[in-house]
This record gives C-alpha cells, sequence and structure tokens, in this order.
C-alpha cells in the first residue's frame, strides 16, 4: 500500500503514492525503474557517438590518448547508473533487504565518483593547456580555442559534482525516515551531472559555446517524466522538487553570470597552477 509521510518540514503527514510499493497503479512502483532507464539511454546516446569519434581521433594520432583517470570516472559511472537501475528494481519488486544491501555499493560509488570527479578536471584541462603551450605548432594553434572553453566547462563540471554530493547526502539522510524524499532525491542527484551528456547530443538545439543555458534546460527536462506522473498521482508537487529546483535555478543562474567573463577565466587558470 501507499505510505503516509511527514517529510523533513514538519507539516501534517500526507499519503504518497509513489512511496512504498503500493499496488493502486504498476508505474507508482516503476516510474524511478522508467528513469534510471531513462537516465541511462541519455548518457549512452550522448557518449557513444563523441567516444567513437574520440577513439578514430586518438588512432590516428590526432590527439592524446585518454588519460587513465578518464577510463576510471566512466567505469564508476556505468557501474553507479546500473546500480541505480537494480536499486529501482529491487524496489518496484519488493526486495528492499536486497535493496539495502546494494545500497553500501551505490554510497561508495558515489563518493568514487565525486573523488575521481575533483581528479578529472584538473587532468584533462591540463593535457590541452599543455598541448596548446608545448605542442607542435599545428597542434598549438588547434588547441588556442580550446583551453577558454575547457575554463567555461569547469564551471559546470564543478556544478555537477556539487549538486551531484548534495542531493545524494540529502536523499541518504532522508532513507530512515522518509522513503518518498529518498527514491526521488537519489534520481534528482544523478539529473545534476547529464549535462556532460547532453551537450555531446550536437543534434539538440544549444546555446553553447556562448551560453550552458541550453544545458541548464535540457537537464531540467530530464526529470519532466518523473515531476508530470507525481504531480498527476498525489495532486501535488513533493517537497523533494521544492528542494531541487531552488538549489538547481540558483545554480544554473550564477553559471550563466560566471560563463567567459574574463575575470573567471583569470581565476580559473589560478585554480588550474597554470
Amino acid at each position: 500500500m501507499a505510505t503516509v509521510t511527514a517529510g523533513i518540514s514538519g507539516r501534517p503527514a500526507r499519503t504518497d503514492l509513489l512511496s512504498g510499493t503500493p499496488r493502486a497503479h504498476a508505474l507508482d512502483r516503476w516510474i524511478f525503474v522508467f528513469m534510471a532507464a531513462w537516465f541511462i539511454a541519455i548518457v549512452l546516446v550522448g557518449f557513444i557517438p563523441d567516444s567513437i569519434m574520440k577513439v578514430g581521433l586518438v588512432r590516428a594520432g590526432a590527439r592524446a590518448p585518454f588519460p587513465l583517470v578518464l577510463h576510471f570516472h566512466a567505469i564508476l559511472m556505468g557501474s553507479f547508473l546500473l546500480v541505480l537501475l537494480a536499486q529501482t528494481v529491487l524496489m518496484a519488486t519488493g526486495r528492499r533487504a536486497y535493496h539495502m544491501q546494494l545500497g553500501v555499493v551505490g554510497m561508495a560509488l558515489a563518493a568514487a565518483l565525486f573523488i575521481v570527479g575533483l581528479i578529472l578536471a584538473p587532468t584533462m584541462y591540463h593535457q590541452v593547456w599543455g598541448g596548446a603551450h608545448f605542442g607542435p605548432p599545428a597542434v598549438r594553434e588547434a588547441l588556442a580555442p580550446v583551453v577558454p572553453l575547457l575554463e567555461n566547462i569547469l564551471i559546470l563540471q564543478v556544478s555537477a559534482g556539487l549538486l551531484f554530493a548534495l542531493f545524494i547526502v540529502i536523499g541518504l539522510r532522508a532513507r530512515d525516515r522518509d522513503e518518498g524524499l529518498h527514491k526521488r532525491m537519489m534520481i534528482l542527484a544523478v539529473a545534476a551531472p547529464l549535462g556532460a551528456a547532453i551537450s555531446r547530443m550536437h543534434f539538440l538545439p544549444s546555446t553553447m559555446p556562448a551560453s550552458p543555458l541550453s544545458i541548464n534546460l535540457f537537464v531540467a527536462l530530464t526529470i519532466v517524466p518523473m515531476l508530470v506522473w507525481d504531480v498527476a498521482r498525489n495532486r501535488r508537487v513533493h517537497e523533494a522538487y521544492w528542494i531541487w529546483f531552488p538549489v538547481f535555478v540558483s545554480v544554473a543562474t550564477i553559471e550563466n553570470l560566471v560563463w567567459d567573463k574574463p575575470w573567471w577565466h583569470a581565476t580559473a587558470r589560478q585554480i588550474m597552477g597554470v
């Protein structure tokens, strides 16, 4: 049956049809499974063509080989998404004990992802910066305009990492006292870094490289299926979205205000130590 939760705000408890494993409607159990699979599809569509193209460039000697940390990041992200899918399936089929056991793996992967992300961003930047300053003339010419773009993308990388970590922590803290908030927040946390895949979908309309607005908008759109079903079933906007949207919009606003400003490029170079 559906669960009744009071949430983190202390307001009177309200029925939440999407919590627990309700039998009233199949999608009440499977909407979270759909969202996990939807996110995996977004990542595959964004990264597979881009990765194939870049592997071809590496083999042709047209770009440097991928650093080892990039492979670690890809493995960790793929593993985390598969664990998320497994977690949602376990809850949808009523196997809560297995869900809790697998959750330990999920927490370890989330922590590892955050740490590897802190290593990946400067590694990729220094690889390009080094080629732009010390490579052969043709390489320097090709990479010179890429360095400022990477400095802008650093804004998105930092924001995605912080949002992912923040929402994961909120979701984990709620797992014992507010199942509805926990389930939604774990999904919403994964939406934050999807901009990396979306930016590689060149068939989508884009404001890049002038601004990250299009990426912000498409990331927000990724959660619409869950939000629409949620509101349709519960006749209200769950507090998880009231937490996610203000934080996401605030961070997106800062990203657009900072984007490509001369002082930001100078700051990014200081952060990168170049």
